[in-house]
């Protein structure tokens, strides 16, 4: 069992996945609202000392959202999230790959079939990030570019938004 305000990170090499569980002391309206909202995603979605920057989001199926994360030393690196699926507070289907500023995918990059399930529990929400890929070339790549201590970074910043700001 995973403990409130703990990020667990589960990496299957041989399915080609990884699983990102943590719970937050928030309602499940709240929790939505800063995974659908860019003006909330932008306050969390990078890991500290970066910075994330919308620069378009239509949050719906068949829409995407176009973000930068920008940093020290010039980094700025642009990604794109497709919205497939779209249950109201239950699940959010994507791809989410690495693109430029236009929102042309960057082929040399992997892509990754993202499964953001919330549920409320006794004290508050759980939220399971299942990550697919499609070989575990790309997994392996994702691991060494520092997936794990980013989104568990961003995951952190999620907890000190809701417990600062009235989301």
């Amino acid at each position: 069992m995973i403990e409130i305000n703990e990020t667990e990170v589960v990496k299957d090499i041989k399915n080609k996945k990884l699983t990102v569980t943590r719970e937050f002391n928030a309602s499940l309206d709240q929790i939505w609202r800063t995974w659908t909202q860019s003006d909330l995603l932008d306050l969390w979605w990078a890991p500290d000392p970066c910075e994330a920057k919308t620069k378009f989001m239509d949050f719906r199926e068949g829409g995407y959202w176009l973000y930068s994360i920008t940093g020290p030393d010039d980094l700025h690196v642009w990604a794109k999230i497709e919205f497939t699926k779209i249950a109201l507070h239950k699940r959010i289907e994507s791809i989410n790959s690495f693109c430029d500023q236009n929102g042309n995918v960057n082929s040399g990059l992997p892509v990754m079939n993202w499964k953001n399930e919330f549920s409320a529990t006794s004290t508050g929400v759980k939220v399971i990030v299942e990550i697919s890929f499609t070989d575990e070339a790309d997994l392996e790549k994702i691991i060494e570019m520092g997936f794990e201590r980013g989104f568990t970074t961003a995951l952190r910043n999620l907890g000190v938004l809701l417990k600062r700001k009235s989301v």
